[in-house]
């Protein structure tokens, strides 16, 4: 979600879809070079069931950090795990912190998250937020402990309440500055290698805390994007095998999160969401066991895609998702993050596709991170109420069956 929120007010958010031609719509591997084959010693897709096939022992992950093979993540123990995240946006924007430390305390609303059967919270920031003139905006009141603190320094103060509960963190570049989201992942004020660099300083800050896990390398690739096609100036493909390799130099057991792009050729799907062009053109970072890619998917309220309108909808939905992405997890590929979907759930048919999309989900084992824990979402809403603590009952029922337990 292209997060807007201003500072004060706390507006926020529009995703998601591009104008295509004719004014249609729409907006490796675990790692390794192979990219689009399963990892050595795969003899079926997953869930296939087909006799004779021997699973391979998942590769080891370093305590507290997740390792990949085919679609599925495993921890440490070789346990397979799923990412049950939720996002909580502010940092991105330009109170550059997350919203709702005004209304309660940080810890009171991760024992919420937690509450809610989260593993994860998904943390958008901006790299305006390390600026020196960026300051972050929090009720010394009811915060007391995060006043004075940069916008580092409240990351630092976020992850280790998270810790103390149990809960991981993906860090999200959601956006270069906190005014607005970019096509790209660099812009003439924030370059590439600003980019990168903000990269390489939080995988050093962090690398001996596995609270945060994985990193999301920018938040909805659009318009101008490209994948694969070589072009250094918008092939998002290259970026963020430029970025994953330079991260995990640093941290080889981060998790590397590669969002899609908008458009290939003349299907629009979602910003950030789409992926069919990554199995056959994988990314390819150093450290095989790594890649996770992830998807992002709206209801019509969002924007009245064409596929809303299919007689046999939402049923029709299947095949919409595994076109863009679910194939990915579907032929064992690589694990897929669905790392944004919400919505108000105030039609008919919002409901149906929410419905529709947590049964995918669940059905099968995909990570996911629902946007969002705010209510502050102008597209969506949230998990909260207005008042910052009151559940969204009807949203939480619906995710209850793809929640995971805390991964160790």
């Amino acid at each position: 979600m292209a997060a807007s929120g201003n500072g004060g007010a706390g507006n926020t958010n529009t995703p998601k879809a591009g104008t295509g031609a004719a004014g249609t719509t729409t907006t490796g591997n675990a790692g390794s070079t192979a990219g689009t084959t399963p990892d050595s010693g795969t003899t079926a897709n997953a869930g296939t069931g087909t006799a004779g096939t021997t699973a391979p022992m998942p590769p080891k992950a370093a305590p507290g950090y997740l390792v990949t093979q085919g679609a599925k993540l495993y921890d440490s123990q070789g346990r397979e795990v799923r990412i049950a995240g939720v996002s909580w946006f502010g940092l991105e924007s330009g109170n550059y912190a997350p919203f709702g430390l005004s209304n309660r305390t940080l810890e009171q609303l991760l024992d919420q998250v937690v509450a809610f059967g989260f593993n994860t919270v998904r943390l958008p920031f901006c790299n305006q937020l390390f600026d020196s003139a960026s300051h972050p905006n929090v009720d010394q009141s009811r915060n007391p402990s995060l006043a004075g603190l940069n916008g580092l320094q409240l990351i630092d103060a976020i992850v280790k309440a998270a810790h103390a509960r149990g809960l991981k963190i993906i860090l999200d570049r959601h956006r270069p500055d906190a005014n607005a989201q970019s096509d790209l992942w660099y812009t003439s004020q924030y370059s590439e290698q600003r980019w990168i660099d903000d990269w390489k300083m939080l995988a050093t800050h962090f690398k001996d805390d596995p609270t945060v896990f994985a990193v999301d390398l920018h938040n909805e690739p659009k318009g101008e994007a490209t994948w694969g096609d070589g072009n250094t100036m918008t092939d998002w493909k290259a970026a963020a095998e430029r970025a994953g390799n330079a991260i995990l130099a640093i941290n080889p057991n981060l998790l590397i999160i590669v969002e899609g792009i908008e458009k290939i050729g003349n299907d629009y799907y979602w910003w950030g969401g789409q992926l069919a062009a990554a199995g056959d053109k994988p990314v390819k970072l150093d450290v095989e066991n790594r890649l996770v890619y992830s998807a992002h998917d709206y209801p019509a309220s969002l924007y009245p895609q064409p596929w809303f309108l299919a007689a046999d909808y939402p049923a029709s939905l299947t095949k919409v998702w595994t076109d863009h992405w679910g194939y990915l997890a579907d032929k064992n590929i690589a694990p897929v993050f669905v790392g944004e979907f919400g919505t108000k759930l105030e039609t008919e048919s919002d409901k149906q596709w929410l419905h529709a999309l947590a049964t995918y989900i669940g059905e099968r084992g995909i990570s996911f991170a629902y946007w969002s824990l705010n209510p502050n979402s102008n597209d969506t809403g949230g998990l909260l109420k207005d008042d910052w603590t009151t559940p969204q009952a009807a949203k939480l029922e619906e995710l209850k069956p793809i929640m995971a337990p805390l991964i160790e």
